[in-house]
């Protein structure tokens, strides 16, 4: 095979991933359900609500799989995933700021919750969840200011928090995340449709578990900003906060059994794990020795981009030594993190892929897509990029010096320089990272 055959075959196969995990075909299975439920609950409004980097392409499936029924909705998604649409009929479309929140996100989660306020126990809320939904869904409790919001998020992501940690604390200075927003809602009965962009699909996890019961505390939060030694960063009113809730004087997140949640149904829809499995399963159909790693890579992005240059070189001598006699194709998903500490540009993608193309400079047959599922890498607009034996090559003849790169966060401009992004746009889905490695 030609680096151009292995390139268009690896695209096939990330493709079938993201076809998989398309929105619209995973809401609208969904569609004959949520009708018969309203029905038979004698449902007399519905009211639709989403947010997140796939919300758009949600809203429209449900839209026009039980449009007739829809009363009233309202959706925020990221800046440019709305492409000009402003409304889907009776559902308004709004943008907000990802993955640090903004004042838009704030008034169009007002206005959610205002509509929210207006059901009763004969109401039917559908509501439309996907990653990015923690940064657009943004009310924090008072008198935490949406600056300090913006301030702690952006602190743990460049402290190298993971999503976990980083939603431990989101929930507890937030007036929706952690259950709250069902509680809005209640006495409503609420169905909520997940893709999810977490690593073991928590429901609690997925943008911060808004309609959902949450496993960590007050205690937990504050944990986790010591534990990055942040006490002294972050504001004032943060850590008021925290605390009073530490010592009982603000409730804590909804808990397993509350009866708030008896009529609230949470439902995944998409998942990375299916996302593997349809790339799995077209690599076969392809011809290539195919293995799923991992569904839960984790951990820095440059460390994971070692691990998987590591993974491809023993498979390179399994096939010298014709233990296996095709073409292989290693899979994994999840999501890493950068932990910021240069003054560059890049995402998690970009800065595995440039830790891969170190690892195997020089060896020819090992190729590597890293990607986003939701077409865009952290702060960038690539969704991630590839690398194979002459990435390095390339940037060298180029004068640039790849080590300085990765020391600098700075792996977009590295492949930028080079043409080696991978540039989607927006995808309308989200399931976190795929990695194909081809080794031939």
């Amino acid at each position: 095979m030609t680096e151009e055959e292995v390139k268009k075959r690896a695209l096939s196969i990330f493709n079938a991933a993201l076809s998989s995990v398309n929105p619209d075909k995973a809401v609208k299975a969904h569609g004959e359900y949520l009708i018969s439920f309203y029905r038979s609950k004698h449902i007399k409004k519905v009211f639709v609500i989403g947010f997140g980097k796939a919300s758009l392409e949600m809203a429209k499936a449900i839209n026009e799989a039980s449009g007739a029924i829809i009363d009233k909705g309202i959706i925020i998604t990221k800046y440019g995933h709305a492409r000009g649409i402003k409304s889907i009929d009776n559902i308004e479309v709004y943008e907000a700021g990802h993955p640090i929140p903004d004042e838009f996100g704030v008034s169009a989660t007002e206005k959610i919750i205002e509509l929210l306020r207006k059901a009763d126990q004969s109401t039917l809320v559908i509501c439309l969840i996907s990653g990015g939904g923690s940064a657009l869904l943004v009310l924090p409790i008072e008198p935490i200011k949406l600056e300090e919001k913006q301030t702690v998020t952006r602190l743990l992501l460049e402290a190298g928090a993971d999503i976990n940690e980083i939603n431990a604390v989101r929930k507890h200075i937030s007036s929706v995340k952690g259950g709250r927003l069902a509680k809005i809602a209640y006495p409503a009965h609420i169905k909520s449709l997940i893709l999810s962009d977490v690593i073991g699909d928590r429901l609690d996890v997925i943008a911060s578990g808004p309609t959902t019961f949450d496993t960590t505390t007050y205690m937990d939060a504050v944990k986790v900003i010591k534990k990055y030694k942040l006490l002294d960063k972050i504001p004032e009113n943060v850590i008021d906060v925290l605390y009073k809730g530490l010592n009982g004087e603000i409730s804590e997140t909804l808990k397993e059994n509350d009866p708030v949640l008896a009529n609230t149904e949470n439902i995944i829809i998409g998942s990375n794990k299916i996302a593997l499995a349809a790339a799995e399963k077209m690599a076969i159909e392809l011809g290539f020795h195919t293995e799923i790693l991992t569904s839960r890579l984790q951990g820095e992005a440059k460390k994971a981009g070692r691990w998987l240059a590591g993974i491809a070189k023993a498979y390179k001598e399994k096939i010298a030594q014709s233990v296996i006699n095709k073409p292989v194709c290693l899979l994994s998903g999840g999501e890493t993190t950068v932990k910021v500490i240069g003054s560059g540009k890049g995402g998690r993608n970009t800065e595995l892929a440039l830790s891969f193309a170190i690892e195997i400079d020089g060896m020819e047959g090992i190729f590597l897509i890293s990607s986003g599922t939701d077409g865009t890498d952290g702060p960038t607009d690539a969704a991630g990029a590839y690398a194979t034996a002459d990435t390095i090559k390339k940037a060298k003849r180029l004068g640039m010096v790849p080590e300085a790169y990765l020391k600098n966060n700075d792996s977009y401009n590295f492949f930028k320089n080079i043409d080696w992004l991978l540039v989607t746009g927006p995808t309308g889905t989200n399931v976190m990272d795929i990695q194909v490695i081809i080794v031939y």
